[in-house]
């Protein structure tokens, strides 16, 4: 009785770190923060640390939108800008507009979420490093509980809560340029073809075929606002061609993929010969 419940969680252990919820955000969109939360630009997401009477942390909230709304129950606190994809990361889309975590039970956020505080108090040799650290830890495990809270609409985070599909999520955000098959993530989920078909609509809102393209896009806009070319993105990301990206990107985005690598670069603007200009 005892092995096979050793080999089982050893099982869900495995199949939890090979089809990870988040790491593939992490990956994608870089995570910084900033203290002077007041000057950083609206739509960026906000952390604040509730504070005691005494100085120690009580409660984290993230707000997703940008906009801090005062927590009256906290003596003080200390907020800080997250940059995190904004808009771009689907992730952050998918969040409410307020994440809030009470610490009188979380020990290890109480200590991370204290030692951001001290940090943010103190001006020391790498101050900057140590705080986009903790930050991330943070967001991290907010995420975590927002996932195992779930959610009360379709959407992305009712599709990484879900105890089957997110194994067929995380699949295609590991591995974007594979010529996925709805057996194929069927299998994944644990369902027969029309089972999942119906469950992904139900739980995303969407299709697999849609969500797959949706998500191959949103790293193609990534790789653009990073100055990649789009040959080199295409393939990358799943597109059979560079022609073929940009059609499916002018329909998603209601622009060319050259305009988001010009806006990346505006220096390329000047080497861009335009017919009947001088």
């Amino acid at each position: 009785m005892q092995t096979q419940s050793t080999e089982r969680n050893a099982a869900e252990s495995e199949c939890q770190t090979r089809y990870d919820r988040l790491s593939a955000f992490f990956r994608v969109f870089d995570l910084s923060v900033s203290l002077d939360a007041t000057a950083a630009a609206h739509d960026d997401a906000k952390l604040v640390v509730g504070l005691t009477p005494g100085g120690h942390a009580s409660r984290v909230v993230f707000y997703t939108r940008g906009r801090i709304e005062p927590e009256p129950w906290d003596a003080a606190f200390v907020a800080a800008s997250i940059k995190f994809g904004g808009a771009a990361n689907p992730l952050v889309n998918a969040l409410p507009d307020r994440v809030a975590m009470s610490l009188g039970d979380a020990p290890a956020m109480r200590a991370i979420a204290n030692a951001f505080v001290f940090e943010a108090a103190v001006a020391q040799c790498g101050r900057d490093a140590a705080l986009g650290r903790l930050a991330e830890l943070i967001v991290l495990m907010i995420l975590r509980q927002a996932i195992r809270t779930g959610a009360t609409g379709p959407g992305l985070l009712a599709g990484l809560a879900h105890p089957a599909l997110y194994r067929s999520l995380a699949a295609i955000h590991n591995d974007p340029a594979r010529a996925w098959k709805i057996d194929d993530l069927a299998a994944l989920a644990g369902m027969s073809r029309s089972r999942f078909m119906a469950l992904f609509r139900e739980t995303l809102g969407t299709t697999p075929g849609v969500y797959l393209t949706d998500w191959r896009l949103t790293l193609a806009r990534r790789a653009l606002s990073q100055g990649r070319r789009i040959k080199s993105i295409a393939a990358r990301v799943g597109f059979g061609s560079a022609a073929a990206l940009s059609r499916a990107y002018a329909r998603k985005f209601g622009h060319a993929p050259s305009q988001e690598r010009l806006a990346a670069e505006p220096g390329l603007a000047q080497n861009i010969i335009v017919p009947g200009r001088p």
